[in-house]
């Protein structure tokens, strides 16, 4: 029987992989605490934790019709971003995938009336959401496979839990032990062009709004508490931050981990920093006694039934 051993709420930014003396200079000489943040966590579990495979959900992938799970016996090439070539520019990556946990994970869309499809396309798009993360944390452990799923961008709040509750089913059917990354950041909204240079340094006077650093802090606060539970009654207030892709990576991660019956408090790596106006930290949960119950199992709604079996 497999198990989430740990997961995350991970900073994916762009400023991780720039060179220091660019980091330095774009926040007034002090490096940014999210890169030794990401040393940190890699000493303290991803170098200690026993796990088999890593699960990436990967807030920059959007899709429309379903979610979609990596299924490649491997993935590895050179990445450009389309977003900001000059800074992700040709960067390596090359790790196993997880093909028997992706298609187990497609399996169980049914189950919780959601739609979840396995690609194995070499071609496949990949994303720094991704390649960001497995620079600082997997690289250099040949051995440890990594899969993403996409957000759905017409998926709402449920939609992300029933991915999440699939995904959770998937683990325990499984023979492995997985680490889950929810990569992505807070609130998320980006100052203007002509302003943005004014606020590339980390500080929290830069974020876009104070009510949206004041949300923020609220949840940094539940976080650390363990009450995942109240971060999803408030959900609706949140949204009015614009967290990135609607908070569907954390969303999916907690769906996966018993949503508010999960009491797991975090523990923060890295300061709680500014990128252009959006808010960025690193997260990580524990595996307590029961702070990761069982996910919920639903029954198939009869309408999902009705368009997937054409009747």
């Amino acid at each position: 029987m497999g198990e989430v051993v740990g997961a995350g709420l991970i900073a994916h930014v762009p400023t991780i992989v720039l060179p220091e003396e660019t980091r330095r200079e774009l926040n007034h000489g002090e490096d940014s605490t999210l890169v030794s943040g990401l040393h940190r966590l890699r000493k303290e579990v991803f170098d200690v934790v026993e796990y088999d495979t890593v699960v990436v959900l990967d807030s920059h992938w959007a899709t429309t019709v379903e979610f979609v799970v990596t299924a490649q016996q491997r993935r590895a090439g050179l990445f450009t971003s389309e977003e900001l070539p000059r800074g992700m520019c040709r960067r390596p990556y090359d790790f196993p995938g997880d093909p028997a946990l992706a298609h187990l994970i497609a399996s169980k869309g049914a189950g919780h009336s959601t739609w979840i499809t396995a690609i194995d396309d070499d071609h496949l798009p990949i994303f720094y959401a991704t390649t960001n993360l497995w620079e600082f944390l997997g690289q250099g452990l040949p051995e440890k496979r990594w899969i993403s799923i996409g957000v759905c961008q017409t998926a709402d709040t449920e939609d992300n839990l029933r991915l999440g509750r699939a995904l959770g089913d998937a683990i325990a059917e499984s023979d492995r032990r997985v680490l889950l990354i929810a990569s992505g950041a807070m609130s998320h909204t980006f100052w203007p062009l002509r302003q943005l240079r004014d606020h590339e340094a980390a500080g929290k006077e830069h974020i876009f709004s104070p009510e949206a650093y004041a949300a923020d802090m609220e949840r940094l606060e539940w976080f650390a508490e363990g009450d995942h539970a109240r971060v999803l009654e408030t959900m609706p207030e949140f949204s009015k931050y614009k967290p990135e892709a609607r908070f569907g990576h954390y969303l999916m991660m907690i769906g996966a981990l018993g949503e508010g019956d999960c009491t797991a408090p975090s523990r923060q790596y890295g300061e709680y920093e500014n990128s252009v106006g959006t808010g960025q930290v690193h997260l990580w949960f524990d595996r307590p006694s029961a702070g990761f119950p069982r996910p919920h199992r639903t029954a198939p709604d009869p309408d999902y039934l009705r368009q997937t079996l054409d009747v």
